[in-house]
Parts: structure tokens; C-alpha cells; sequence
């Protein structure tokens, strides 16, 4: 395939994602067909979702669909952590982080490498969630005070 080829290509399939309302493969796949990529197939769109790190996740629609990463602001290692969090909630007893999609085991994991002499008991993290529990004789405020500190300071 030319280069010229490979770029529309790689235009059409991000255009499409971009939609959000492609579901499978085999949609994506039949779409670009119908864009004129006649020799497309289910294995070239799976190496190309995988090239792209396009990840499956709910539409407005509540529908799991096909979106690349730029759509979704996945984290890279030159984001700065307070780019990441979106929101920091608590209860009286846990607190709650709230990242963009796919942020929160990176954040995670440097919670847990902080741990306990900063008030942190433990992690667990999702996708876009975190839930921190402190130590005991750490109050939720002054944890969520040290982790803010924390983003405030990092690169």
C-alpha cells in the first residue's frame, strides 16, 4: 500500500471512530468498505485498533463503542498528573479520584509508592476512578490536602 493510500486510510479509520457509534470490528470494517477500502478486513482494523490504542467505551448513547485515545484524553508520560485528575471527592471515610480515562492505575500506582508516611493506606483504582483509604490518624482533609500537594508539585 503507498503512503498516500496508508494516510487516507488512516484518516478514514480515525474519522470514523471519531463517530462513536461503531460497536465491532466487523462494523468498522464494513464502513470502510463503503468508503472504497475494498481490501480492508477484520485483521487489518484489529492491528490498527491496537496501532491506534483505541479502546471500547460508552457513547452519549450508553452504547460501547470504538474511540481512540485523543478523543478520550488518555494519559502519556509527558502529561502533567494534575491534567489527569478531573475531580477529588470525599466521605468521612474514603476518598474518591475521578481521572480521565485510563489515568487512574498510573495515579495509583504513585499513590501507593507514597503509602503510608503520607497518610495513605491503600488504592484501588479502575479505569477513570480511584478510591483511597487513609491511615488510621490520618484524616480524609489532610490527606486530600498532601495528595493535591502532590499534583501541585509534579512535572
Amino acid at each position: 500500500m503507498t503512503n498516500e493510500k496508508t494516510d487516507n486510510l488512516t484518516n478514514a479509520f480515525k474519522e470514523l471512530l471519531a463517530q462513536e457509534r461503531f460497536g465491532s470490528q466487523s462494523e468498522i470494517v464494513s464502513a470502510l468498505q463503503q468508503l472504497g477500502f475494498n481490501n480492508i478486513n477484520q485483521s487489518k482494523v484489529s492491528r490498527m485498533l491496537t496501532k491506534f490504542g483505541a479502546v471500547r467505551t460508552r457513547n452519549t448513547r450508553m452504547e460501547m463503542v470504538y474511540c481512540l485515545p485523543n478523543e478520550l484524553s488518555v494519559p502519556n508520560t509527558s502529561s502533567p498528573l494534575k491534567n489527569l485528575v478531573l475531580d477529588i471527592d470525599h466521605n468521612d471515610s474514603l476518598i474518591v479520584i475521578k481521572t480521565s480515562p485510563g489515568a487512574a492505575q498510573l495515579i495509583a500506582r504513585l499513590l501507593d509508592s507514597i503509602g503510608k508516611s503520607e497518610g495513605i493506606l491503600g488504592t484501588i483504582a479502575g479505569d477513570d476512578t480511584i478510591f483511597i483509604t487513609p491511615t488510621l490518624g490520618t484524616g480524609v482533609h489532610e490527606l486530600i490536602d498532601n495528595i493535591q500537594r502532590l499534583f501541585e508539585n509534579s512535572l
